[in-house]
C-alpha cells in the first residue's frame, strides 16, 4: 500500500506515524508520503517522523514533498488533514461570533461555517489531483473539519471518499478501559452528524450496558461531556461533547468570553512540539502530544485501512452517504453512523427510529450543512446568509446578517468570490 497524507506538516502527523509502527504487521504500509506546502514544517515533522519509524524498525520508503501530485501518484489511499488558515483563523472562529451574542467555535456554528467556506473549495482542488494521478481505486479518507460537510463535497463530486472522526472511537476506549475488556469487544449505537453524535448504546459481547451505567455512573459520565445529569436521564443516551454547544449554550458562551481560545493554548503547544520535532535525539511520539488533541486518531486511522483492506470486519464509525439509513434526510446527506467495507463501498449499518427531539436537532442542522455547502461550493454573500441564518444557533435574520459582515472580514482573503 502506498498511502498519502496530504497536510503531512501538521503536528498530529507523529500520531499517526507512531500507530503505523506499533500496528506495522497488521497494516503493512510499503511506501509513506507526507504533503504539505509549509516547508518548514515539513522539514521538522518530517524528520522527526523520519527518525521514528527507523527506531521503530518500520520498512516503508518514506518521504516528504511540496508536490501534491508527486505526492498523491498512485496512491491506494490518501488521508487529508488541513487546517486552512492555520490557527490564526481558528482564533478568529472562536471569537467574532461573539460580537453578535454566539458561541465561537471551530466545526460549530458560526465559525464551522467560516471553517467549510475556507476548506472545501481547497479539499476538492486536492481531490481533483487525486482522481488523476492516484490509482483507480484510490481511497480518499477525510480528517478534515467540518468532516460532514468536506464529505459530502467530495461525495458530491463524485469523489471515492470517507470521512473520519475520533469521537466514537474515543467513546469506545473509554468504555472499554472502564469494562476492562479489549476495545474490540465494545461496539457502539452512535447516530448523528459529525460533531452532532448520540451513543444509544454501548454493547460489550452483544450486551448493552449503557442502561446501566446512566443509573450506576450517570455523575460521571455527564461530568465527562460537561452536560447536567438531568438531562442525560432524561435522553437516556450520552451525548458527544460538541452537544454541549446546543444544551448549555449560553454557559459556553459566558465561558469563552472570560478565557482564552483553544486557538491560543494549541498555538503554545504547537510551538513546543515543533521545538521538540527539531531535536535530532527525538525519535519517538512527545507526550505533549496527547494535549493537542486527536486522541486515537491513528488508532482510528488505521482502523478504516484496514477495513477497506479487508473488507467486512467488526462495523467502523465513519461519515457517508445516508441513502434512507435517517429516512428523514436526504440520500445524499451524509451521516455518522457504524458501517462495514463490503465490495468496495461502506455500508450503514441499521438504526432504530430516533425520538423526535433528536430527530429535529439532527433534521436542523442538516438543513444548515446543506446550504453551507451550497456557499462553499458556488459563492456569494445572499447563499452565506441563508446558510448562517438556518444554523440553529443564529436564527435571527438581524444576528445573520451581522455574523455574515463579520465572517466574511474574517476571511476575505480565503473567500476567491468575494
Amino acid at each position: 500500500m502506498k498511502l498519502a497524507i496530504v497536510g503531512g506538516g501538521s503536528t498530529y502527523t507523529p500520531e499517526l506515524i507512531d500507530g503505523f509502527i506499533r500496528l506495522q504487521a497488521e497494516l503493512p504500509i510499503e511506501e509513506l508520503v507526507l504533503v504539505d506546502t509549509d516547508p518548514s514544517r515539513l522539514e521538522l515533522v518530517g524528520g522527526v517522523a523520519k527518525r521514528m519509524l527507523a527506531r521503530g524498525g518500520h520498512p516503508t520508503r518514506f518521504r516528504t514533498t511540496d508536490d501534491l501530485v508527486t505526492g498523491v501518484a498512485d496512491a491506494d489511499a490518501v488521508l487529508i488533514q488541513l487546517r486552512i488558515g492555520g490557527q490564526d483563523a481558528r482564533d478568529q472562529d472562536e471569537t467574532w461570533p461573539h460580537d453578535a451574542g454566539c458561541i465561537g467555535q471551530e466545526t460549530t456554528g458560526p465559525g464551522g461555517l467560516a471553517k467549510a467556506l475556507r476548506t472545501v473549495p481547497v479539499v476538492l482542488r486536492i481531490a481533483e489531483a487525486v482522481r488523476a494521478h492516484a490509482k483507480p481505486d484510490a481511497w480518499i479518507i477525510d480528517f478534515t473539519n467540518p468532516v460532514g460537510i468536506v464529505t459530502r463535497a467530495l461525495l458530491q463530486a463524485g469523489h471515492r471518499a470517507v470521512g473520519l472522526c475520533n469521537v466514537a472511537i474515543g467513546f469506545q476506549r473509554r468504555f472499554a478501559a472502564e469494562a476492562g475488556v479489549s476495545p474490540d469487544r465494545v461496539a457502539l449505537a452512535h447516530v448523528g452528524l459529525n460533531h452532532l453524535t448520540w451513543e444509544r448504546g454501548v454493547f460489550i459481547d452483544g450486551v448493552d450496558t449503557l442502561p446501566q451505567a446512566l443509573q450506576s455512573d450517570l455523575q460521571e459520565l455527564a461530568d465527562d461531556v460537561q452536560l447536567a445529569p438531568a438531562l442525560l436521564a432524561q435522553l437516556g443516551v450520552i451525548p458527544s461533547y460538541y452537544l454541549r454547544y446546543y444544551y448549555a449554550h449560553d454557559e459556553v458562551l459566558h465561558e469563552q468570553l472570560h478565557k482564552s481560545t483553544r486557538a491560543h493554548e494549541v498555538r503554545a503547544i504547537e510551538q513546543e512540539l515543533l521545538a521538540l520535532y527539531a531535536d535530532t535525539s527525538v525519535d519517538t511520539k512527545p507526550e505533549i502530544l496527547e494535549k493537542r488533541g486527536g486522541a486515537y486518531y491513528s488508532e482510528a486511522a488505521i482502523e478504516l485501512l484496514l477495513a477497506i483492506r479487508g473488507g467486512s470486519e467488526p462495523p467502523r464509525v465513519v461519515n457517508l452517504r445516508n441513502d434512507g439509513v435517517l429516512p428523514f434526510l436526504p440520500d445524499d446527506h451524509v451521516i455518522e453512523v457504524p458501517a462495514r467495507h463490503v465490495d468496495g463501498r461502506f455500508v450503514a449499518e441499521p438504526v432504530a427510529p430516533l425520538p423526535d427531539d433528536i430527530r429535529g436537532l439532527i433534521s436542523a442542522v442538516a438543513g444548515y450543512e446543506r446550504l453551507a455547502l451550497d456557499a462553499a461550493v458556488n459563492g456569494g454573500r445572499d447563499r452565506v446568509l441563508r446558510a448562517m441564518r438556518s444554523h440553529p444557533l443564529v436564527m435571527q435574520h438581524d444576528r445573520a446578517e451581522k455574523l455574515t459582515d463579520l465572517l466574511m472580514a474574517a476571511n476575505s482573503r480565503f473567500l476567491e468570490w468575494a
